[in-house]
């Protein structure tokens, strides 16, 4: 072996103390690097396991105010609609109403148009009785009692009118 340039008690020598620092790192640095690469590990699972509740917890909490905001719109569909119905209403009634003051308008002109043409017609009776006396007495030259003309025409002029109707 010395041909080859090697010297057994160097070589036993560099083994020992290769085996002696090989020993020594394994205790001393390969140990703790792999237990640092293990809490290296574990810490990336935790940092992963973490990403992944927050992304599971955004997506709930994403899910919860989408179904918020529908129930809102929803609600806010619904009191629209409630309100249109209320106004709709409204509108109902308030047509109501002025329909039948308008009848009651409408029926007050009547009667008191009826009112009015009853008095014409009542005037118009008169003053004709009235007339008819005048021309009588004229026709006959002398006063008849008034009253007793009144009647007579009256009498004529109630069959005059229900002739008419006929």
């Amino acid at each position: 072996m010395e041909g080859l340039g090697i010297n057994l008690s160097t070589l036993i020598a560099q083994l020992v103390s290769f085996l002696v620092l090989f020993g020594l790192l394994y205790f001393f640095a390969y140990k703790p690097i792999l237990r640092m690469f293990d809490e290296r590990s574990q810490k990336i699972k935790d940092s992963v396991e973490q990403a992944e509740q927050v992304r599971e917890q955004a997506a709930q909490a994403e899910e919860e105010n989408r179904k918020k905001l529908e129930a809102a719109s929803r609600e806010g569909q619904e009191a629209i609609a409630r309100a249109m119905r209320a106004g709709d209403e409204a509108r109902q009634r308030a047509e109501e109403e002025a329909k039948v003051q308008a009848r009651a308008l409408l029926d007050k002109a009547r009667q008191e148009i009826q009112r009015e043409r009853d008095e014409a017609i009542g005037e118009l009776h008169q003053e004709f009785a009235d007339l008819a006396i005048v021309a009588a007495e004229k026709v006959i030259e002398k006063s008849l009692d008034k009253e007793a003309h009144r009647e007579l025409i009256d009498k004529v002029l109630e069959e005059s009118g229900s002739l008419k109707e006929d």
